[in-house]
């Protein structure tokens, strides 16, 4: 097997004409030639810096499903020598040499232990056409609620699949991560898709056109039944560890004639963005900045978020001025939907506000707290049966609360949506049905026909996906004795 080297070693090898390991070769041109376009040196971003965009280019935020033995690939641009250096080194010491090209997104400690990605992570890179955030969302099922927030932020995912012999079994399986990322994906409003059939140079022969061709067919199939249309979804053989139809077409594989996976992004259509509505801003952190104060972060999903305007934070109702907007580390007149943004709030305490609160405008249709609501739900992955009374986990936006299932209203046909039986004592697998639903703690939720990423949400139990659903309608409490700051009621 192969080890990596150090530059000395390297050098060595070098000049006694030996062949060095292709992920070295790799670094070594990067540090030779940093002004390559797909290689240009960028600052390393942090979680929720939002994508870069100059008024020529449009604001894209990509998903990226990974199955936990896929290695992100190093088409996500923008590694710069410094880092380079620190991931080659931390993988080798950790003994993570699999791992190596992901290592720029695995930041936090529990991540490194154990070598796989648990937080989402956020990197920016450009293609000819966008200014791209990649959300970087973990394979491993230990962190599907983390996948959920991610998912909830994107506007197209890239399904990485393991092509190789019983890599891709697994991972279709019924049991499997392809399936599960697929489903939720698309019952959390990703629309548009893009798949990545991995580790074409590790197939049976190295790559194979009949592995591939046998890859489409069979995830085209389950994707169909998910409700993708796969003719819109181009499947890009690639390798991430030798870079093959990545970035330049690969001549291993002069078999396909479609897109690369760079030119696959750019055919990704821009979504429109819901400017008109009334502002709705999950949070996603809150952070106390010296000098500062208190900064709330997240991505505005709809209506627009101004300094000096007055928001309300649901589902507590306090409400306060905005004194600042930034995205990455630049001042903003406006936040619009798909920002992933950082605003000072006045006299609020950190303390005040959660992940999972929603910021809004006070004065246009404010965020309120949720009495109960009623979803049409659909049971993915429950050994038994569901009743009146379960009390699972219920991720919505940035979300994570205890629900109980008060009353399963109706059971109906998943396609067709009629109704198939009143007041049914239980749902099982493959079972839809609409159910009231009590949270067990204060949250905000929406329909799913006004605010989408607010509406729509996976249920979770026994560290697994159970059921996926959305919002139809929603009863609100009356938030009296909420907390208003001097500011904000001088304004109003």
């Amino acid at each position: 097997m192969w080890h990596h080297l150090n530059d000395k070693q390297n050098n060595q090898r070098r000049e006694e004409g030996q062949a060095l390991h292709p992920l070295d070769e790799k670094i070594q041109r990067l540090r030779e030639n940093p002004s390559r376009p797909h290689y240009q040196e960028k600052p390393y971003i942090r979680a929720l810096e939002a994508s870069f965009h100059p008024l020529s280019r449009a604001r894209r935020a990509f998903h990226c499903a990974n199955f936990p033995d896929v290695t992100k690939p190093s088409w996500l641009g923008g590694i710069d020598k410094r880092v380079i250096e620190r991931f080659e080194k931390e993988a080798a010491e950790m003994n993570k040499r699999s791992f190596k090209y992901a290592w720029v997104l695995d930041k936090l400690k529990a991540e490194r232990e154990r070598g796989i990605t648990i937080d989402i992570a956020l990197w920016k890179f450009e293609t000819t056409k966008y200014y791209c955030t990649v959300i970087d969302a973990p394979g491993h099922r230990d962190f599907i609620k983390n996948m959920i927030t991610g998912t909830s932020q994107a506007d197209c995912a890239v399904l990485i699949i393991d092509s190789t012999t019983g890599g891709f079994e697994a991972g279709i399986s019924k049991d499997g991560q392809t399936r599960e990322h697929a489903l939720l994906a698309f019952t959390l409003g990703v629309k548009q898709m893009i798949c990545c059939c991995n580790k074409m140079d590790a197939t049976t022969p190295k790559y194979s056109k009949a592995r591939y061709d046998e890859i489409v067919k069979e995830v085209s199939s389950y994707l169909k039944k998910v409700g993708y249309n796969p003719d819109k979804i181009p499947f890009v053989p690639i390798s991430g560890f030798e870079g093959d139809n990545m970035i330049e077409r690969s001549t291993n594989l002069d078999w396909y004639k479609g897109p690369t996976l760079l030119e696959a992004l750019d055919l990704i259509s821009e979504p429109k963005r819901p400017s008109d509505k009334p502002l709705r801003l999950p949070l996603q952190d809150v952070y106390k900045i010296g000098g500062i104060g208190t900064v709330p972060v997240g991505r505005v999903e709809t209506g627009v978020l101004k300094p000096g305007m007055v928001v309300t934070f649901g589902p507590t109702g306090l409400t306060t001025e905005v004194k600042s907007v930034e995205m990455h580390h630049e001042a903003l007149q406006e936040a619009l939907p798909g920002d992933n943004v950082g605003f000072n709030v006045k006299n609020v305490a950190v303390k005040d506000l959660k992940r999972g609160f929603v910021a809004s405008n006070s004065k246009d249709d404010p965020a309120r707290e949720a009495a109960n609501f009623t979803s049409q739900v659909i049971i993915m992955n429950h050994p038994g049966q569901i009743g009146n009374g379960y009390a699972p986990v219920l991720d919505c936006h940035t979300s994570h609360i205890a629900v109980k299932f008060a009353e399963i209203l109706t059971k109906i046909d998943r396609r067709s949506g009629k109704e198939l039986e009143k007041e049914p004592k239980f749902l099982k697998n493959g079972d839809a049905g609409y159910v009231k639903m009590i949270p067990t703690k204060p949250m905000v939720v929406e329909t799913f026909s006004e605010y989408p990423p607010l509406g729509r949400f996976a249920v979770r139990d026994m560290r697994q996906t159970v059921a996926v659903g959305v919002i139809k309608s929603v009863e609100k409490k009356d938030p009296s004795g909420a907390k208003v700051t001097k500011s904000a009621a001088k304004k109003k």
